[in-house]
């Protein structure tokens, strides 16, 4: 582990000095003595402020004028390293220059008239930082800073990027509370019912809520649910937008105005009960209660709104009644020692531990004051520690008693900060210039990281791996957690958020949209501009062009690059205008030397210059989505430190430049395009050795032989996961399936490969490494049209591993593929096949050889005529359920020949659709036995079907679909419906020629049912006993039947509230729409109806959305 510091300086200091005694600098300089010297003083300087940098450290949270020190300091050793910085790329640059001149000669005399200016402006720069850390260090006596004073260090909490399980310590009891809450249907009577949960930073609202937003009986409970995280700015549009794409699992579209945002609103929560919770709360705005009773107005009754606040106005303002303020208090003193066991020791127990550490522990609990936040960041401060030292000096530290006035972070934090790492505290720092609540991605994050040279390779670790170490370990101690919104992003808790912007100071700075009040100061390097459509331009220069010193700008969701002169700050390393509006970049991107990461992603422009070839430093190229680039530059084979090439979603990108197998270092490259061109062979694709992660190699039809694809060396490239091969769609057959067929057989990966897709193959046959790969757990074989089998199969007694870990695999347009006899796969989970226009037979012995399957899906396979019929046989009826143990979802479409189902057994399936299946004519046998958990049933265009089982259906059954299945209609009254005790939708089509005089008959429905959809008969009129013991139908949707001329006489049940007609007999909608005449008096009670999408009583509702299924 890096020596421990005790802030954020020692690790600049470090950098610096590290810099100093570089070989590249050292070598760089040697023989030019006015330099020398100077280095060698600087060297001298740095040590002399270091002496005393801890004790300095220790003073700032009690004398002000420390802290001013310690920033100037900062200052000073920021310019050294970019001198440094300055120095190292001159001497990268000279070092490339002259491997591409031709004569040594011209190399000696080209560098040397090169480098005596350079030398000149360089050597007073060096002088006046020397300067600034001498009179630096004669401070020390003034300030009385003595030199010495060491920080101590901790072990370090083995740890990955997963976050532990939410630590719910003490929480039983108000968990049950706000659970009662939600659930009561009363709400107290209050038609406005918001629940609030009110407590002081890092007391764990966000965590309680979680924990009952994701209980399994709220999820029963409501329609909808949505998770919208508020912070310091209550933006009711974001909100409104987050409600819509929660309802519809799609982005939310843009609107010309707020009426169209409102309708659109409106209809995704008309008559769904819902629960919204709007987490850390600040604002009191009387503004904001309107929109809550809005939204509880239109949502059904039972919708409730959960907010977490620290101030209790805010609830009040939000007309959270005082009953439902539910006060969160701090923890006591036991379930506190609980926690801080959970987080300090192994195991989650103190028992086996020095009895000195027993006695120290919870006098440092007693200290947290019962705040979990604090508990758990010190906890995972000494987790595992053994040493009883370390446990006082905790105990005695003095940040515990600073008063409150002076400081508005947590002691424990503090802490948790003071004893990091100093290579761990760079990188935290930086992550201040995130805003509060910010989602950030680790790999990127590790790539900024990198970009600042906080990361520093070993002979062991590359900077990536020791970025991903450093992540893990400040998720680890609880400084980063993971999000609840995505499953890999990150955030920072409000209070964490708050130390790092402490720690950085005046170095970062973050700008919001609308935000224009704060003036960013000259010491500033790092620089966040976050907002869309601000108009605000000119202060973004103006920030651009104060801070001269800058080294990371970042433009987050902003549009504002067309309009913005590109930043001209010289020692500049990261820069992204990702998803900006900007068209091109400029040539004079070449002067940002310094330049490390650069993030153009999802932006318009078609070309970069030529120039940013010259940029020797650079790491990271993000070009992602940049869906009008057609080319790269052609001299980008100097980019010799160029780690991560992203071009995916590049579509016109038509082939790569030259000498690509250049770039030694470069571990990711979404995709490489073979051309006919020598420059883009697939050769060069052997050169780069470090690759990893995800290629796409395409335009394999240009690899002129078998011999050629050998020099891919994809068998050496052990770091690569996922592998996609992709030929071209082939113009004509004739020669091209033996050629391909040996070309793929060359292209074999290494063994730790784990996803393989295959696109346009042309050969008839796979190649025989495929089953040999022991890591491959997805695989997908996509519009291979010739092949008629899949890769062969080893002898008998191999078959269980053929494929011991696939667990996805994915066979589409592969039109010549017959049988798959043969395939075993123990984990495979999800399996797909579509359009296979020849496949007859499925695997043998699928309960024997795919027995961890949960995913059917067979569509467009018109030759398939049964499943395996080698299964168990049906006198064993214990047996029998395990054919398909784990399967929840099957598809089954367009399989023309398909004629039985019978003896397909499983236990645990949820949906099951049969689609465009015209000789199917037996459903499985016993289904009320053998698919006890389904919920979700359709049958479309099945002809042959006459009937359900004879045993009836699952009574699990939640929704019914039933479209054009002629001789199924017919025979309607045998469907034994009535007898499902869980049946609550059902929807039944037919077309006009099915002859179905009245529907739904008497008792022949359940009376759970509370939606019923009607379409496409010929009937003429509703069965007035059919409906009368309906007592739960809600909604009632009938279109298409232009026969039908009466409603029920005796009407609908009481409990109908929506009630649609449409294409339906034009003399009977005419008498509805005018409100008039006997069959109006028979539906004038219903609260909502509509006729042809005309809605003539009550309010608009949103179209139907099934909870069990598509």
């Amino acid at each position: 582990m890096a020596e421990v510091g005790l802030a954020f300086l020692s690790a600049i200091l470090g950098v610096v000095f590290d810099k100093v005694v570089s070989p590249e600098v050292v070598d760089f300089m040697q023989g030019r003595k006015l330099t020398e010297g100077l280095l060698r003083k600087l060297k001298t300087a740095v040590l002399s402020v270091n002496a005393v940098l801890e004790d300095a450290e220790e003073k700032e949270h009690t004398k002000p004028f420390v802290r001013d020190w310690i920033d100037e300091l900062k200052d000073t050793l920021y310019d050294a390293e970019d001198i440094l910085d300055e120095i190292a790329t001159k001497a990268l640059r000279c070092k490339l220059d002259a491997e591409f001149q031709t004569t040594a000669g011209k190399v000696r005399n080209s560098i040397s008239a090169f480098l005596n200016p350079f030398i000149h402006r360089l050597e007073p720069k060096i002088q006046e930082v020397i300067d600034r850390l001498e009179h630096l260090a004669k401070q020390k006596d003034f300030m009385g800073l003595q030199v010495g004073l060491g920080g101590k260090q901790y072990p370090q909490r083995p740890s990955n990027s997963f976050v532990r399980e939410s630590d719910t310590f003490g929480r039983d009891e108000d968990k049950k509370k706000l659970i009662d809450l939600l659930l009561s249907s009363d709400a107290g009577g209050n038609e406005m019912c918001v629940i609030a949960i009110v407590g002081m930073g890092g007391i764990g609202k966000t965590t309680l809520a979680q924990l009952v937003y994701n209980d399994s009986r709220v999820k029963r409970h409501f329609d909808l649910k949505i998770w919208f995280r508020v912070s310091e700015e209550f933006d009711e549009l974001k909100v409104e937008k987050s409600i819509i794409e929660a309802a519809t699992s799609t982005p939310c579209p843009k609107f010309e105005n707020s009426e169209q945002l409102q309708v659109t609103l409106k209809k995704n929560l008309n008559r769904k009960k819902f629960l919204l919770v709007l987490d850390d709360v600040w604002s009191e705005k009387p503004i904001h209660q309107e929109l809550l009773g809005q939204l509880l107005h239109y949502g059904a009754r039972g919708s409730k709104i959960l907010i977490t606040t620290r101030n209790e106005k805010v609830a009040l303002a939000m007309h959270a009644i005082a009953t439902h303020h539910h006060h969160l208090k701090l923890l006591p003193q036991d379930v506190c020692w609980s926690l801080f066991e959970n987080h300090a020791f192994l195991n989650g127990s103190s028992s086996n531990t020095d009895p000195k550490i027993r006695e120290i522990g919870p006098q440092i609990v007693e200290k947290c004051k019962g705040l979990p936040l604090a508990i758990k960041a010190i906890g995972d401060l000494l987790w595992s520690e053994s040493d009883v030292k370390k446990w006082m000096n905790i105990l005695k530290s003095d940040l515990w008693d600073l008063p409150p006035e002076k400081t508005t972070i947590l002691p424990a934090l503090r802490l948790s900060y003071k004893y990091l790492p100093s290579d761990l505290k760079h990188c935290f720092a930086y992550c201040s210039i995130f805003p509060k609540d910010y989602i950030f991605e680790k790999d990127q994050l590790v790539l900024l990281w990198m970009a600042e040279g906080f990361l520093q390779q070993s002979e062991i670790e590359t900077m990536e791996e020791v970025g991903n170490r450093y992540f893990d370990a400040l998720v680890s101690r609880s400084l980063f957690q993971q999000s609840l919104k995505t499953n890999s992003g990150f955030v920072m808790h409000d209070l964490v958020n708050d130390l790092a912007k402490f720690v950085t100071g005046q170095f970062g700075f973050t700008r919001l949209k609308g935000d224009s009040s704060k003036e960013i100061g000259k010491m500033t390097r790092y620089l966040l501009y976050f907002g869309r459509n601000s108009g605000n331009f000119k202060k973004i220069e103006e920030d651009l062009y104060k801070a001269k010193q800058l080294r990371t700008f970042l433009a987050l969701d902003c549009n504002a690059w067309s309009e913005i002169k590109m930043p001209k700050t010289w020692c500049l390393k990261v820069l992204s205008m990702s998803g900006g509006s900007v068209t091109k970049l400029p040539d004079s991107i070449s002067k940002m030397k310094h330049l490390c990461y650069l993030d153009v992603s999802f932006t318009a422009i078609n070309r970069l210059p030529n120039s940013i070839c010259m940029l020797c430093n650079l790491q990271t190229l993000k070009l992602s989505k940049c869906y009008n680039l057609d080319r790269l530059p052609r001299d980008m084979w100097k980019l010799i430190n160029l780690r991560h090439l992203e071009i995916d979603g590049t579509r016109k990108l038509k082939e790569m430049p030259i000498q690509m197998g250049k770039l030694k270092c470069l571990q990711t490259l979404s995709k490489f395009i073979l051309s006919k061109h020598s420059g883009s062979c697939i050769g060069e694709l052997g050169k780069l050795i470090n690759l990893r992660g995800k290629l796409l190699i395409q335009k394999l039809e240009y690899v002129r032989s078998a011999y050629d694809a050998l020099d891919a060396s994809l068998k050496d490239k052990g770091y690569l996961e996922e592998l996609v091969l992709e030929w071209n769609p082939p113009k004509e057959v004739l020669g091209i399936s033996e050629s391909q067929r040996d070309v793929l057989q060359n292209l074999q990966p290494h063994k730790n490969l784990k996803s393989l897709t295959i696109n346009y193959y042309g050969g008839k046959e796979f190649p025989n490494w495929i089953p040999r790969l022991p890591s491959l757990s997805k695989l997908k074989l996509i519009d291979c049209k010739y092949c008629c089998a899949l890769p062969p199969i080893r002898q008998l007694h191999s078959l269980f591993i053929d494929f011991q870990v696939l667990t996805h695999m994915e066979i589409i347009g592969c039109d010549n593929l017959q049988s798959l006899e043969g395939l075993r796969a123990p984990n495979l989970s999800r399996f797909i096949l579509n359009n296979c226009k020849s496949l007859r037979s499925m695997p043998d012995k699928m309960h024997l050889f795919l027995p961890s399957l949960r995913y059917l899906e067979l569509k467009n396979c018109p030759e398939v005529k049964s499943f395996p019929d080698r299964g168990l046989p049906v006198g064993q009826l214990p047996l029998l359920s395990i054919n398909f143990p784990v399967l929840t979802h099957m598809e089954i479409i367009g399989c023309d020949n398909l004629q039985s189902l019978e003896g397909l057994r499983a236990p645990n399936l949820a949906l099951f659709i049969l689609n465009n299946c015209k000789s199917l004519r037996l459903m499985p046998d016993k289904m009320h036995l053998f698919f006890p958990s389904l919920c979700y049933l359709k049958l479309v265009k099945c002809p042959e079907v006459e009937s359900f089982p004879e045993e009836g259906l699952p009574s699990n059954l939640k929704q019914i679909v039933i479209h054009k299945c002629k001789k199924l209609i017919a025979n309607w009254k045998g469907w034994g419906l009535q007898i499902l005790p869980s049946l609550v939708w059902l929807d039944v089509g037919g077309e006009l020629k099915d002859h179905v005089k009245s529907f739904p008959g008497e008792l022949l429905l359940p009376t759970t049912l509370t939606n019923l959809k009607i379409h496409s008969l010929e009937m003429k009129s509703l069965d007035k006993e059919g409906f009368q013991h309906l007592t739960s139908l809600v909604q009632l949707e009938i279109w298409n039947c232009p026969k039908l001329k009466n409603m029920p006489e005796e009407g609908f049940p009481a409990s109908l509230c929506i009630l649609e007609i449409w294409n339906c007999n034009p003399v009977l909608e005419k008498e509805l729409k005018g409100k008039r005449g006997k069959e109006w008096l028979k539906v004038a009670r219903i609260p909502n109806i509509a006729i042809d999408n005309d809605h003539i009583q009550g309010d608009e509702w949103a179209a139907w959305r099934s909870p069990y299924g598509p």
